[in-house]
């Protein structure tokens, strides 16, 4: 064992003690897709006086902390997003009407005198119950968030009668603090008590005191506390507070014919009504927790099943040394999933099925390596297994770290461009490659260093798996197709392929999801089987006459509509329920207008601004005319996979964008490898025909390619089958993509480069190991085998 050898298998069993501990003493942290909850995100809106900027949507951030701290949610989560944006998540909420209701209350708590009776129409509402008395107080006068003149606010009061108001004389940021609490002494029922900031007493004690100068009973005598334009308390002064005296500093007692959860809510409106600014629900997503459960199961089979395939297809390609690529599959989910715990991400659906699809993906490397030391053992039948193991890393190493970083790139994008769960996408994807890597080139090497030294493995090449090339290598040796001799009929098909899948955007069109078009998208379980017409129409009698019904899931109805509130979310499942009994919400999204256009945008960008790296990453290691025409073939993949979704019929959501986002990095992983090898190939035989270079190229990289591209499937087979709905989609679209992707590196990329050297003027690639700076003439340095001594006869 060389020093080298012992250093990797060293650092292998350092890191994989490491993961093991890590994943024993860890739990995973599971996002609300996964462990069922609800996720609000709230959009902050300038008011007439305060902008909606950093500083106000932080101060909102802790007013809505203390409103839902109120509601007894255990581990409620929120953050900014942005300038201007909070997001809310609740745990194992699964009806979120209170919570959306208590945070939906978005406009500032304002004190107003009572001027009179309406005699206008007053403002549509209902709210609490709250006749009361009051006894003092402390309070400041702010700026409102909108003033109206004197008896220009006609609202309601607890009864329904109408009261002329006042303009605002005190807005809820005096407000320190409020609590509901019940007189057993006293024989006062419950009460709510108000307690001011000290510095607004003054502005308090006017107001009350201006009311006390009226008779007792006179609805002038009262004060109105109104939230979101209704008002939810207007008590009379009580009639020890003399005219022009008002209520002294300290606290103000409301008291009435409050029950508990009235004198509660009162308090908790109260107390939590000062936002700084007013917010909007843009988006709402509720997921039962055996939508989560499911997804974990299922994701974990898919996930058993395929890498036992893809172990079980590299073993018995490879033999011996795939058996030992297969440990380091394993190895790999070990540290992957280490990885995930120890950084502490939250793992979303998306990104559960980023590290299932990673699995099929990690093969790659040692796929790359095994074909080109296979192919040394061919040039060089003599030489040993070790050394030709060793040139086969060594030679590998470009295509490796150039097919590796287009696929970080695109998880680079779907973490930056990405919305919400698909964010996690995008991070467990990145993990999966850096693991891969370590996987590959540290534990695989080791171990099949370790196994090339010893002379059982090393004089019976049969067994090792690299000794004697394989059969589709060999079919294509013997064949020798004359695949280029007229490039442009390749370009031909895939324009028609093209074609094809246009027509059946423009006939068909794309069935965008909820995600990017708005509305709300409820998934129902019922305790007894609906069929989707008994469901249309029952929910058009019970007025929901827009309402799309289809089926998902084992028996489960989805309902799609445009605006829907959560009154009238409950009102609907209450029709489903008179005919199929018992019935479960197991998901539930809500995305408003502007969200909609917003993620529809983004998700517009995302793809040019994949399009535009890759090009740029790639006329950087690449000639200009590989770079485009793995560009083209890696739009031709995009309209494919989008149109045969059209042709499907089947929904584009945010979950298909991070399949789109993986399937662009996949593509031009293929175009990458063939590329790579063509440069290699044209760099030591200048002289040669570029298509014949590119047969070549291609015949010895088509292995790798099928291989790798098994794996992968695999694993999405499994995910299709097992996946259900949340997880279909997903693997399907990824399916189409490896298939067509696969296609395109050969049939379209390199065509397209073809056609592009023709008018080209730039001189062949340099020879490897041949560098720009190296001068003409000069004998380049030979690389060694690290087992000759350099004695010769």
């Amino acid at each position: 064992m060389t020093r080298a050898t012992a250093v990797r298998a060293v650092l292998a069993v350092a890191v994989l003690l490491a993961s093991v501990v890590i994943t024993l003493t860890m739990s995973p942290r599971l996002g609300l897709d996964l462990q069922g909850g609800t996720r609000i995100v709230l959009q902050a809106h300038d008011s007439d006086t305060v902008t909606a900027d950093r500083e106000t949507t932080d101060r909102t951030l802790e007013v809505l902390r203390q409103r839902i701290d109120s509601l007894g949610v255990s581990e409620p989560t929120l953050t900014r997003s942005g300038e201007d944006r909070i997001i809310v998540e609740l745990p194992d909420v699964q009806d979120p009407r209170q919570a959306a209701e208590v945070i939906g209350r978005t406009a500032q708590l304002s004190f107003h005198a009572v001027e009179g009776p309406g005699t206008g129409k007053p403002e549509t509402g209902e709210p609490p119950a709250g006749d009361s008395e009051t006894e003092g107080t402390d309070g400041r006068k702010k700026p409102p968030a909108s003033d109206t003149g004197p008896g220009d606010l006609t609202l309601p009061d607890e009864q329904g009668r109408s009261l002329a108001l006042g303009p605002s004389r005190l807005s809820g940021a005096g407000v320190d603090d409020a609590t509901a609490a019940f007189d057993a002494q006293g024989g006062a029922g419950w009460s709510v008590s108000l307690t001011f900031r000290k510095d607004a007493g003054q502005d308090w004690k006017k107001l009350t005191g201006e009311a006390a100068c009226h008779p007792a009973g006179d609805d002038r005598r009262r004060v109105a506390i109104v939230l979101d334009e209704k008002v939810i308390s207007s008590p009379q002064v009580d009639p020890s507070v003399g005219c022009r005296v008002g209520l002294p500093s300290g606290t103000t007692q409301i008291t009435g014919s409050f029950s508990a959860d009235e004198a509660r809510d009162l308090a908790l409106l109260i107390k939590g009504g000062a936002l700084p600014v007013p917010v909007e629900i843009v988006e709402q997503r509720t997921v039962g927790p055996t939508l989560g459960a499911a997804a974990i199961e299922a994701s974990a089979q898919a996930a058993l099943i395929g890498a036992a395939a893809t172990a079980l297809f590299i073993t018995v390609v490879y033999r011996l040394f795939g058996a030992l690529a297969a440990v380091a599959l394993g190895a790999y989910g070990v540290i992957s999933y280490a990885a995930l715990l120890a950084l502490g991400v939250t793992l979303t659906l998306p990104g559960l099925a980023g590290f299932v699809l990673a699995i099929g993906m990690a093969v790659d490397a040692n796929v790359l390596v095994f074909e080109r030391a296979r192919e040394e053992c061919a040039d060089r039948p003599k030489r040993s297994l070790r050394s030709a193991l060793t040139t086969g890393f060594q030679k590998a190493w470009s295509a490796v770290a150039d097919s590796n970083a287009t696929t970080l790139i695109a998880a680079g994008l779907l973490f930056f461009l990405g919305s919400g769960p698909v964010k996690g996408f995008g991070v467990t994807l990145a993990i999966g490659v850096v693991a891969s890597m370590f996987s590959a080139l540290v534990i695989a090497r080791a171990l099949t260093e370790i196994a090339a030294n010893r002379r059982f493995v090393s004089d019976y090449r049969g067994v090792n798996g690299i000794g004697r090339p394989g059969a589709v290598r060999a079919w294509l040796v013997r064949k020798d197709p004359r695949l280029f001799r007229r490039p442009l009929r390749w370009l031909v098909v895939s324009a028609a392929l093209v074609a094809v899948a246009v027509a059946g955007i423009v006939v068909r069109g794309i069935d965008l999801g909820v995600e990017f078009t708005g509305g709300r998208l409820v998934e129902y379980s019922t305790s007894r089987p609906v069929d989707v017409e008994t469901a249309r129409d029952t929910l058009a009698a019970a007025g929901f006459k827009d309402a799309e019904v289809t089926t998902a899931g084992d028996g489960d109805l989805s309902v799609r509509t445009g605006k829907l509130d959560n009154d009238g979310e409950h009102a609907l499942r209450s029709a489903l329920a008179e005919e199929g009994g018992e019935t479960k919400k197991v998901r539930d999204e809500l995305i408003g207008p502007s969200l909609g256009d917003e993620l529809r945008r983004n998700a517009l960008i995302a793809l040019g601004v994949a399009v535009a790296v890759q090009l740029a990453y790639l006329a950087v290691r690449f000639r200009w005319t590989f770079a485009v025409a793995s560009v083209v073939a890696m739009v031709h993949d995009v309209i494919l996979v989008v149109g045969a979704f059209a042709w499907l019929g089947r929904p584009v959501d945010g979950i298909f964008l991070a399949a789109l986002l993986t399937v662009i990095g996949y593509s031009v992983n293929d175009s990458v490898v063939v590329f790579d090898r063509v440069r290699e190939l044209w760099g030591t035989n200048r002289k040669t025909p570029l298509d014949t270079i590119a047969r070549r190229a291609v015949l010895q990289t088509v292995p790798r390619t099928v291989n790798t591209g098994m794996g992968a499937l695999f694993i999405l087979a499994a995910l299709a089958v097992l996946g259900g709905d949340s997880l279909a989609d997903f693997a399907i679209a990824l399916l189409i993509g490896i298939v067509v992707g696969t296609w395109s590196s050969v049939f379209t990329a390199v065509p397209g480069a073809l056609a592009l050297e023709r008018s080209a003027k730039a001189p062949p690639p340099p020879a490897p190991g041949r560098g720009k700076g190296t001068a003409r003439g000069k004998a380049r340095t030979v690389r060694r085998d690290p087992l000759d001594n350099g004695a010769r006869v």
